[in-house]
């Protein structure tokens, strides 16, 4: 599992995931964790089928018991059927997640984590050295949804909002942004099925000042390529199911 460290100053955003080696009809995933001090939040974990690499890859940046959340942005198989091993390897943790998903994420597997349903309007979660943010994306894709902003690192990461299906040897950063569209378009336009909840998510991230958007599926989009992202998203007719 390789690990990508894209921000470090005072804390640390690293980025899990480009499995290679992983069965073509299995979707290729990102992972993320934030690592402030002796404290560590894992967000969307990943899938049963890459917890032992993922496990290994994230004790080179923190110790078990430093792990004390997980972040699950909604209830897909592809981010948190893995919840019954962390069960087992972090007893101690607490998962934050929409409230609306508990008793469906339980399936996975969860006698020890503690459950921390997060209010449909969001709200923070204090790491020590910094306050992240659970922002609503109700309906991107899922019915009770959550992305993580952290304003001091200026990093969003998005869920399924900006991803694209590609090659797990992509790049890392969006480079052309109009060469990467046909790579995303086909996804949001089936899987995000409401133009009023996109407009109401357009409209929230506008307040934050965001230097990197870093989603579950595909590139992450730094500097300006953000704000074309957010511009194009805006633009785009959702909600499309073509037989």
């Amino acid at each position: 599992m390789k690990a990508t460290t894209i921000y470090d100053k005072g804390h640390q955003w690293i980025m899990f995931g480009r499995d290679p080696e992983k069965p073509e009809s299995i979707i290729d995933t990102n992972q993320y964790m934030i690592v402030a001090g002796n404290r560590a939040l894992l967000m969307d974990p990943g899938g049963i089928e890459v917890f032992a690499p993922m496990l290994g890859a994230i004790l080179h940046h923190a110790k078990v018991d430093e792990i004390t959340d997980i972040f699950a942005s909604h209830q897909d198989p592809d981010i948190i059927s893995s919840l019954g091993l962390w069960d087992q390897a972090l007893p101690h943790a607490k998962l934050h997640s929409p409230w609306l998903w508990e008793g469906f994420l339980r399936h996975f597997g969860m006698n020890n984590i503690e459950y921390v349903g997060i209010p449909d309007e969001g709200n923070e979660l204090n790491l020590g050295e910094v306050d992240v943010r659970f922002i609503p994306a109700h309906y991107l894709h899922s019915s009770g949804n959550f992305h993580v902003y952290d304003p001091k690192a200026k990093i969003l990461m998005s869920g399924d909002v900006g991803a694209a299906l590609e090659a797990s040897e992509a790049p890392l950063f969006v480079e052309d942004f109009d060469e990467h569209i046909p790579k995303m378009e086909m996804f949001h336009k089936r899987w995000m099925p409401s133009n009023r909840a996109k407009n109401d998510w357009v409209k929230r991230v506008r307040t934050l000042d965001i230097e990197y958007m870093a989603p579950q599926h595909g590139r992450i989009f730094k500097g300006e390529n953000v704000a074309r992202f957010i511009d194009w998203f805006e633009a785009l007719e959702v909600g499309v199911a073509i037989p």
